[in-house]
């Protein structure tokens, strides 16, 4: 099972939600060596008429069908004939190269620097030929960042900048060469990073929890079920004749009294 399956006996030592005093459990001081973030931001935004060059394609076959259908990227059998038509694109990674990166520290705003850069996106294309045999083409984004960031002043541990990205397009053309004209939305985040050894409270080690295997367990949901109904079916406030059971009500006085808080009154006080 999992820290977050219902069959886990120990829900006290799962990572989660606290419930009570956070507090409590409390027994450490640990020093653990992390990426501390000093200072990031995000930048969206819509890149029209990209020129993309395809440096590499695929074929994509799809084997399976239905539900079990899976599309896999094997070497290419022949080259896409023309027209080729553009199907979709979005980026392949969300890890992206810093390129012609400068950082300089401002006068006039102590702890601030102005960060340039070069983001280099990977993209797939999708695309089809005349003989509607689907390709996967390899592609760069490139987008210019110039921003400012807090960044930390010098120390033994250098800090460093760092890029995820994320791309999808909206439109795009193939116009030859290899080259696919794209209407990209493309979303940027610049991180200031350093490795640190921090000291953090601690509730101990984690417990694992054993697998649990996959299976069609069709019981699961019965056998979650109580073993014996509720003592009481309405509430003290709804129901005229306090804690006593619907059994013990009769028909009419539960459906007068507890209105739509039971069953229909049809069925109340026929258990």
């Amino acid at each position: 099972m999992s820290f977050y399956s219902y069959k886990n006996a120990n829900p006290g030592c799962c990572p989660g939600t606290i419930s009570g005093n956070a507090l409590d459990g409390l027994d450490e001081k640990v020093c653990i060596q992390v990426q501390r973030v000093y200072d990031s931001c995000l930048q969206q935004q819509q890149l029209t008429n990209v020129d993309v060059t395809v440096t590499s394609y695929a074929q994509v076959v799809t084997t399976g069908c239905g539900c079990n259908a899976d599309a896999e990227e094997v070497p290419p059998t022949s080259t896409p004939v023309p027209p080729i038509t553009f199907e979709s694109c979005r980026s392949s990674s969300m890890d992206v190269d810093i390129s012609n990166l400068s950082v300089e520290r401002l006068c006039d705003r102590p702890c601030f620097a102005r960060v340039r850069g070069t983001l280099q996106i990977p993209i797939d294309i999708l695309f089809t030929d005349s003989r509607c045999t689907e390709y996967i083409g390899k592609g760069i984004v490139t987008v210019n960042r110039d921003v400012l960031l807090a960044v930390p002043d010098d120390s033994i541990v250098p800090f460093n900048l760092e890029g995820m990205a994320s791309a999808v397009c909206v439109a795009g053309s193939y116009q030859g060469n290899n080259v696919f004209r794209l209407t990209v939305c493309v979303t940027v985040v610049l991180k200031v990073l350093a490795r640190v050894e921090i000291l953090v409270p601690s509730y101990g080690f984690c417990t694992i929890p054993p697998c649990e295997e996959f299976a069609d367990s069709v019981c699961d949901e019965f056998f979650s079920l109580p073993l014996f109904p509720p003592a009481t079916l309405c509430d003290n406030d709804n129901f005229g004749n306090q804690g006593i059971p619907l059994s013990a009500a009769g028909g009419s006085s539960c459906c007068n009294n507890c209105a739509n808080a039971c069953r229909t009154c049809g069925t109340c006080g026929s258990r």
